[in-house]
């Protein structure tokens, strides 16, 4: 991919913002508890690093928050738009999430805790199987450079205890 099309992706969050819109995106993930779904929220942020574009909770296991918001997002705003926007997600994106924010050309993801912590929150637990590839490992073999920043460690404990309140004893 040139420059040209694919320019840098605009101005870097700062500490406060990453903080700031990764509590976001835990309060999406509590509506979704409230809804009756799984704990995970996502939200778009436009290029300023300030404006909420989009946000949205967990649906069920095949539509999860990041997913579709990348969907709804490559619907509503152009390719070379969302390259300078920036997904934010408590929990680290799966590889089916880290994929569609690549095809949706979302320039930048970023997580509080990994997949893998998830994991030794929920075990086993069926109703959510997880996966062992990482979303550093999907954008490692994309042909266009998505920026991922994460593990954020202050956010870390805030995000544990609100998956640790749905997913444990249930």
């Amino acid at each position: 991919m040139t420059d040209s099309v694919f320019p840098a992706q605009g101005l870097a969050p700062t500490s406060e913002q990453i903080l700031k819109h990764l509590r976001r995106s835990n309060e999406v993930g509590q509506r979704a508890m409230s809804l009756g779904h799984h704990p995970f929220g996502a939200v778009l942020v436009g290029p300023d690093q300030e404006t909420v574009l989009l946000e949205q909770c967990n649906i069920d296991t095949v539509n999860h928050a990041e997913s579709t918001l990348a969907r709804v997002a490559a619907s509503n705003y152009t390719p070379e738009y969302l390259w300078s926007c920036t997904l934010y997600t408590a929990v680290e994106p799966c590889c089916m999430c880290a994929g569609t924010a690549y095809w949706a050309n979302i320039g930048r993801v970023v997580f509080g805790m990994t997949e893998e912590q998830l994991l030794a929150l929920t075990g086993d637990h069926h109703e959510n199987p997880t996966m062992s590839v990482s979303s550093r490992y999907v954008f490692d073999h994309c042909q266009k450079p998505v920026q991922l920043i994460g593990p954020v460690p202050e956010i870390a404990a805030e995000t544990v205890e609100l998956q640790r309140g749905f997913w444990v004893g249930r």
